[in-house]
């Protein structure tokens, strides 16, 4: 399996929650009612899911190896602004936040700030996906040799193994207010 085969199939889960949030915007709109649960759930879809596991695997392992190779131009600048989209789209996860955050709290004129914010996520993510699996990731592949393929593909598998710790102690820290110690990393 080449190391692209997991990005791609994760933008398949990504483009599936767009589907579902493009169904709750035009809930919000007809029917002038959010469900907060399936908001909730799509932003912490979109904060672990999509950006910290997936933009995850792209910007600490796929770039920074990408970033050590002598890449076309057009290559670099695709992958700047890649980082520059994964960027936007935590400001766009954020501010569904906000939005979503007074709603619950008794704004109810903030309701079609929900849907904006919705819409901005929706929008973005079909374009983001398509330059990286139709403009980027495939050619990319040809800066690696077959086995630093293999090592990168290993590694994003030892990346997702860790992330099911790093989401739950950020949980536990968060309640905390402080650190909570980290096992030692096996080799």
């Amino acid at each position: 399996m080449k190391p692209i085969g997991p990005l791609m199939w994760e933008h398949r889960l990504i483009e599936q929650m767009v589907a579902l949030l493009r169904g709750e915007i035009d809930r919000i709109t007809s029917k002038n009612t959010v469900n907060v649960i399936l908001v909730e759930q799509a932003v912490d879809f979109f904060r672990t899911y999509a950006d910290r596991t997936h933009h995850g695997k792209e910007e600490e392992i796929l770039f920074r190896d990408l970033a050590q190779k002598t890449m076309s131009p057009e290559h670099r600048n695709i992958m700047d602004e890649l980082v520059r989209e994964h960027t936007h789209g935590r400001e766009l996860v954020r501010k569904l936040v906000e939005a979503k955050d007074l709603y619950v709290n008794g704004y109810a004129e903030t309701l079609p700030h929900i849907a904006r914010e919705l819409k901005a996520l929706v929008d973005f993510y079909p374009g983001h996906i398509e330059k990286e699996d139709k403009r980027f990731f495939f050619p990319c592949l040809g800066y690696f040799t077959r086995a630093e393929q293999d090592r990168m593909l290993e590694e994003f598998h030892s990346f997702d193994r860790n992330m099911i710790h790093e989401k739950y102690r950020t949980v536990v820290e968060n309640f905390l207010g402080k650190k909570v110690l980290r096992p030692a990393q096996s080799a």
